[in-house]
């Protein structure tokens, strides 16, 4: 089983390792596509103006162009340490057991527009790089989408994606009775249900944490819908390729 994660645009500064090694992380098959645009990025960041334009800063946001000038030299972390954010604060990374974070690092993606999907504990920079953001001549939908989604199709097992849509955008899973899809959410007193927005991101976090901390490999989506209930979760079939995570949306 793998769990497929969105990044987050804010990710906490610093390390406690080396500096990026990129034949080190999940999918060695990126690697050439990882060195494209890690030194896109930091030639771009040469030119502070041109970066605020591509990553669409603002001018309080000028210490991310530092941030990519430096990423291949900076110290790393953990890729669940790494971000913040409400799904990554509800996730708790620093909280999860010995157990849960090793389940982590065989069971748990991440797709960095940066990287690519990398796992849980592969070790990454600070950078700053979104699903959106327009680097000049190297679209990242065109420089991903192929190669990604590739490396998903022949990933074994069930893989639970939890991405939002501009991360899938840069590489889609096949449909695949294996792979499912995850929406969160609420159903109304007349029973009708409706995506949730707000509360999504802190859904998918608690979600994933319970799933870690459970460290239970799921081969079959029964299997995986059978535990929900005993972890507190309304998890059922949506859409075809889909799941819903039912939440309450005063939670």
């Amino acid at each position: 089983m793998f769990v497929l994660l969105p990044p987050s645009e804010t990710k906490r500064s610093g390390g406690g390792f080396a500096s990026l090694d990129i034949e080190s992380l999940a999918f060695p098959e990126l690697t050439g596509r990882r060195r494209t645009l890690v030194t896109a990025v930091t030639k771009l960041a040469a030119d502070p103006d041109a970066t605020v334009r591509a990553l669409k800063l603002g001018r309080t946001q000028l210490a991310e162009v530092e941030r990519n000038a430096t990423v291949v030299s900076s110290p790393t972390t953990p890729v669940i340490d790494r971000y913040t954010g409400v799904l990554y604060d509800a996730l708790a990374a620093d909280t999860l057991s010995a157990e849960a974070r090793a389940f982590a690092g065989r069971h748990l993606l991440v797709h960095s527009a940066l990287l690519g999907p990398v796992a849980g504990l592969d070790l990454v920079p600070a950078y700053r790089l979104s699903h959106d953001s327009r680097l000049p001549a190297l679209p990242l939908k065109k420089h991903w989408a192929v190669d990604v989604s590739a490396v998903l199709e022949v990933t074994e097992g069930l893989l639970l994606d939890l991405r939002s849509e501009g991360y899938v955008g840069l590489g889609s899973a096949a449909a695949h009775p294996q792979r499912h899809f995850l929406r969160v959410v609420t159903a109304g007193a007349d029973g009708r249900t409706r995506a949730l927005n707000h509360f999504n991101k802190k859904a998918k976090g608690e979600f994933t944490r319970a799933l870690l901390e459970n460290g239970r490999d799921f081969q079959t989506v029964d299997e995986l819908l059978g535990w929900a209930p005993t972890a507190g979760l309304t998890l059922r079939h949506g859409a075809a390729g889909e799941l819903e995570l039912v939440v309450n949306s005063h939670a």
